[in-house]
């Protein structure tokens, strides 16, 4: 297993080479300037030719032909460079290092994500099991129009549905953000996961507070996945509940929950394992309209108003992380299939 991992890992080097040459290239060509958004559209032209060339925005992309001396002198040089020293450059508009700003925004998509991600879980697998069981009834039925719904609704809508009803109309939950104002003011967070900073402060009035803040997003980003979780749950059961050795543990007298459990789960995980470990890289990248209905301060919306106003160093960064998050999560997934499936040996 330890060969496997160091191969996949090595195996990170050309895959954060091809998505930086992907992103650098695309973020280039698309329409705008990055000096009117900084400037405004009122700055001469001779002041935006002087911000690009403190940006070093002026020099060649790739290869510099024009002066062999200098052939290397280019943007994507000086990008790799950087990188390769973990470096992930300062936010054109922000003047701040990009990884400060992923320090600091990362901690709330995380807390929104694994939140998210356990109550898909708690409720999607009983709910697909429980299809699989009572396979063509009723409450099958109604198992797949819940999956299907939660497939098939935007989840800006609903999300502005929530708000409206448990925000304003009923006043039980915030509308947005992370905290109350009054509680957020001088509060000093230690992992940036206020649920748990609340814990570790000592003010649990912060820990119920931010959980307040947390549900409504969290259940709204939900939907996806548990519908997802639900529907691989209940044809991964199906398949197993067929096969014969959960016949042969019927025909010996054992309990339906221990056949169920035991037996029929534990073999239907694998491809339920899957599903979960790459909706938690979606997740984990960034719920971009569900951020943005919450206002909530994330990753998701860092990179969009980053890609609106053409922060390259941002972008670049950003779109590198959340690919690191999709190969290490996939990684782990695969890894957890030998502690699944005794069976499964990585050579």
């Amino acid at each position: 297993m330890l060969r496997y991992t160091i191969r996949r890992l090595l195996g990170l080097i050309p895959v954060i080479f091809g998505i930086s040459l992907v992103v650098f290239l695309l973020l280039r060509i698309i329409p705008g300037d990055i000096t009117i958004t900084i400037l405004g559209e009122r700055a001469s032209p001779q002041q935006r030719a002087q911000l690009r060339q403190q940006l070093g925005l002026d020099r060649p992309l790739f290869l510099n032909l024009e002066n062999p001396d200098e052939l290397f002198d280019t943007q994507y040089v000086d990008f790799m460079g950087d990188l390769l020293r973990l470096d992930l450059g300062d936010s054109l508009l922000h003047r701040r290092p990009v990884l400060t700003e992923l320090r600091e925004r990362f901690p709330a998509t995380v807390e929104l994500t694994v939140t998210a991600l356990f109550i898909a879980i708690l409720l999607g697998v009983p709910l697909g099991i429980v299809a699989a069981i009572k396979r063509g009834s009723f409450t099958d039925a109604s198992a797949l129009i819940v999956a299907l719904l939660g497939v098939s609704i935007p989840i800006f809508w609903l999300g502005l549905m929530f708000q409206y009803l448990f925000a304003i109309n009923w006043r039980i939950l915030p509308i947005s953000t992370r905290l109350d104002p009054d509680l957020a003011r001088g509060f000093q967070n230690i992992t940036g996961l206020y649920t748990i900073d609340g814990l570790l402060r000592g003010r649990p009035e912060v820990t119920l507070n931010a959980l307040k803040h947390l549900i409504m997003p969290a259940f709204v980003l939900s939907t996806v996945p548990l519908a997802i979780i639900a529907r691989m749950t209940r044809s991964s059961m199906l398949e197993v509940l067929g096969q014969d050795y959960i016949r042969t543990a019927r025909a010996k007298g054992l309990h339906g929950r221990i056949v169920i459990v035991r037996h029929a789960l534990r073999n239907a995980l694998l491809p339920v394992v899957t599903v979960i470990g790459l909706q938690a890289g979606l997740l984990l990248s960034g719920a971009i309209l569900t951020e943005t209905v919450f206002s909530w301060p994330g990753i998701g919306t860092w990179l969009l108003d980053a890609i609106l106003g053409r922060d390259y160093p941002i972008v670049q960064g950003g779109v590198i992380f959340v690919a690191l998050i999709f190969v290490i999560v996939n990684l782990l997934v695969d890894l957890s299939y030998a502690f699944l499936d005794p069976r499964i040996h990585y050579t």
